[in-house]
């Protein structure tokens, strides 16, 4: 499911068959743009891959894909930095580790744009440009009467009508365009602006999981259900995605822009009555509360109630975006959830650390990570590879962390 999803295309279909994790797990991605001297940059042109900034030694992935120390990645796609976290298994909490590994990630980057820029006398600076947040499916769907892509595309299809507005509320803001809902292989991937605020991106990807996981065990025709059940925008038609396969929710699609509207004015006529953006957003979230609060901490939960009250602080109600989306990671709050990391950020980590682990009475070094479900091992006696899944590694994570 999560993390490095860019590559998926270098993939066969035979890759997706056997890359898998047996656990429902959730992902972040983000996307930079490299600002030198005020100027956007391609980040390949300027540095090749990461290692034309990055120092430290790095375990290569695929192309231009390296792990970073805390098991996130980094790569350049499409005039972009991109950072992506491995993938989390699902549970409460899990958005909060993600966003910790991301922005771990992005501190990192950060840093050594920086250094490279002082070296090199020139000043350095990330502009956000998105987010994705993935969030499994395939276990829901294994029992469809659909095959598992079209079930996929179908779930996409229904979440169209029931993320954006919520999305818009938590996590975007006037300069914003449009809020994406992609399906993948086995899930489904939410795009919308980069959010340079870490609890404003979780609320986003608690919000997103909570929702997602929950419209994806409905029995088909889900589409007409969300009609009966939540406020959804009348003559509201979605676009085809801009990038990939998908729909779109572009300011286009409605009778006004969502995002230059006051947020708390009853313009909008819906399904279930006229009313304003926020209330549209706040009924959205009280049918899906329990999902939701089995996915988001008390903090997260705290974040989505505070802004979709009425008045609350919400990006949509400042003149313009804030001046954090244009220096992302200058400065840093506290990051610390307090969170274990998760069983697979865990086997990642160590994956990359090169620790050793004792495989069927051979000691093995780990030589990559292949995938987001794989840990390739080098066995020390004769040199040969084994391949493991994660699955089969979280049981021996007390033993492998003990060295």
């Amino acid at each position: 499911m999560a993390g490095r999803f860019k590559h998926e295309k270098r993939r066969t279909h035979a890759d997706w068959i056997t890359d898998r994790l047996e656990q429902p797990a959730f992902g972040l991605e983000a996307e930079l743009t490299l600002i030198v001297d005020d100027q956007p940059m391609d980040p390949e042109a300027v540095f090749g891959d990461p290692r034309g900034f990055i120092r430290e030694p790095l375990m290569h992935r695929i192309g231009t894909s390296y792990h970073l120390p805390n098991g996130a990645a980094v790569y350049f796609d499409t005039g972009v930095i991109e950072i992506a976290t491995p993938a989390i298994e699902i549970e409460r909490g899990c958005v909060t580790r993600a966003a910790r590994s991301l922005w771990e990630g992005i501190r990192f980057i950060r840093g050594e744009l920086d250094r490279w820029g002082r070296e090199h006398d020139r000043r350095v600076r990330l502009q956000g440009f998105s987010t994705h947040y993935n969030v499994s499916v395939g276990d829901q769907l294994r029992g469809a009467t659909l095959s598992t892509a079209r079930a996929v595309r179908r779930l996409a299809r229904t979440l169209v009508f029931v993320l954006p507005v919520p999305v818009m509320m938590l996590g975007t803001n006037r300069r914003s365009t449009g809020v994406g809902v992609r399906p993948r292989p086995a899930r489904i991937e939410i795009t919308a602006d980069f959010t340079p605020d870490m609890s404003l991106m979780i609320a986003v990807g608690s919000f997103v999981a909570g929702v997602v996981r929950e419209v994806g065990g409905w029995p088909a025709p889900a589409l007409r259900r969300v009609r009966a059940e939540i406020p959804v925008i009348r003559r509201f038609a979605p676009i085809r995605h801009t990038s990939r396969r998908g729909w779109l929710a572009h300011a286009d699609c409605y009778a006004a822009s969502p995002f230059a509207c006051d947020v708390d004015a009853p313009n909008w006529t819906t399904t279930r009555g006229t009313m304003s953006l926020r209330a549209i957003a706040r009924r959205v979230f009280r049918r899906f509360a329990r999902p939701i609060a089995a996915i988001a901490d008390a903090r997260a939960l705290g974040v989505i109630r505070t802004i979709l009250e009425p008045r609350g602080a919400t990006l949509l109600a400042l003149d313009d975006r804030p001046a954090s989306y244009d220096d992302v990671g200058a400065s840093f709050g506290a990051s610390d959830s307090g969170l274990a990391r998760s069983r697979y950020e865990r086997v990642v980590r160590n994956a990359i650390q090169h620790r050793r682990l004792r495989l069927a009475g051979d000691v093995c070094m780990p030589l990559a990570v292949r995938g987001w479900s794989r840990v390739v091992f080098r066995r020390e006696h004769d040199g040969a590879e084994v391949v493991v899944p994660f699955d089969v590694l979280v049981d021996r994570l007390a033993e492998w962390e003990q060295g």
